[in-house]
C-alpha cells in the first residue's frame, strides 16, 4: 500500500510501479532501483526479483568485507558467478523451436501473471491474453495494443473473465424488427449522420404557406432518405441469393427512426453511437 502526499491510496505488487512511486535517497538504493527499472523496460518484468537478487548479494559480500576481504576479489568472484550461470542457462534453456508457437508464448505469459496473480487464475488469463494479442497480430506491422479494450465489470468474480473475439457494445438494434443475430455478414463501418441535424451557423427559412412549409419538410427527410437507400442499394449489390451472405452497419453518427425502419425493412442490421 502506497500513500501519496495528499493522502490518495495505490495497491499493487508490481514491483516497478512501487519504485517509481517510492522516494529514494540512498544512492545505493537508487542504482539498485535503475537498475531493476532497466529490466523492467527490457524485459517487462522481473523488478522485484533484480531488486531481491542483488540486495541478497551484497548483503553476503558485506559479511565477507567485513572478515577483511578485498572489495576487488569479491567483484571477481561475481564475474565468474556470472559466467558459470551462463553457462548452466545454456545447458538448461529450450529452444523456442522446439515447442509449438501458441504453447511458448502461453507459457512467457503464465511467467509473468504468476508474480501477480493467483496460479489458476494466471493459467486462464494467459490463454486469453495470447489469444487476444493474436486477434490483431498482423506479420510485418507494429501491435497496436488500443485494439484490445478492457471492460470491467462489476459485481462478478475475477475467474470470471472471458475473451470476445470481436467488438462489444453497451447496447444492441433500436429497431423492434431488425435482426437480432446475424451470421456470415458484410459489416458496413461508417461516420455519416442519418439523422435530421440542425445547421452549424444560424440560418433561417421563411415560407408563406403550408405548401411550402410541407415541401421543406420532405425536401429534409430526402436529404437523409437518400444516404440511406445508397446503403440499401449497396447491401442488394453485394448480399445475393447465392452468396447467402447479410448486412450490418456500425454508424458512429445517429441514426434516426425513420431511417432505422427502413433500414429494417431491408433485414439489415444497423447499431448507431
Amino acid at each position: 500500500m502506497l500513500v501519496g502526499g495528499a493522502g490518495q491510496l495505490k495497491l499493487t505488487k508490481d514491483g516497478s510501479v512501487l519504485l517509481h512511486e517510492m522516494q529514494i535517497q540512498h544512492p545505493t538504493a537508487a542504482l539498485i532501483a535503475r537498475a531493476a527499472a532497466a529490466q523492467d523496460e527490457i524485459t517487462g518484468d522481473g523488478t522485484t526479483s533484480s531488486v531481491l537478487l542483488v540486495g541478497e548479494l551484497l548483503r553476503q559480500a558485506e559479511r565477507f568485507i567485513a572478515e577483511g576481504v578485498h572489495p576487488r576479489l569479491l567483484c571477481a568472484g561475481f564475474d565468474k558467478a556470472r559466467k558459470k550461470t551462463l553457462e548452466l542457462l545454456d545447458e538448461v534453456k529450450i529452444s523456442s523451436g522446439e515447442l509449438p508457437e501458441r504453447e511458448l508464448q502461453v507459457s512467457v505469459a503464465c511467467t509473468s501473471l504468476r508474480t501477480k496473480l493467483s496460479a489458476s487464475f494466471a493459467d486462464k488469463l494467459a490463454e486469453d491474453i495470447v489469444d487476444a494479442v493474436m486477434c490483431i497480430y498482423t506479420p510485418k506491422q507494429e501491435l497496436d495494443l488500443f485494439m484490445v479494450e478492457v471492460l470491467h465489470m462489476k459485481h462478478r468474480l475475477a475467474e470470471e473473465t472471458k475473451l470476445v473475439k470481436g467488438m462489444v457494445l453497451d447496447h444492441g438494434c433500436r429497431h423492434p424488427d431488425m435482426p437480432k443475430h446475424l451470421k456470415n455478414c458484410f459489416i458496413l463501418t461508417c461516420n455519416v449522420s442519418l439523422e435530421y441535424e440542425k445547421s452549424e451557423v444560424n440560418a433561417g427559412f421563411f415560407y408563406t404557406s403550408a405548401e411550402q412549409r410541407e415541401k421543406l419538410v420532405a425536401a429534409e427527410r430526402k436529404f437523409t432518405d437518400d444516404k440511406v437507400n445508397k446503403i440499401i442499394q449497396l447491401k442488394r449489390a453485394v448480399c445475393t441469393p447465392e452468396n447467402k451472405k447479410n448486412f450490418v452497419v456500425l454508424n458512429q453518427k445517429g441514426i434516426d427512426p425513420p431511417s432505422l425502419d427502413l433500414l429494417a425493412k431491408e433485414g439489415i442490421m444497423a447499431l448507431r453511437r
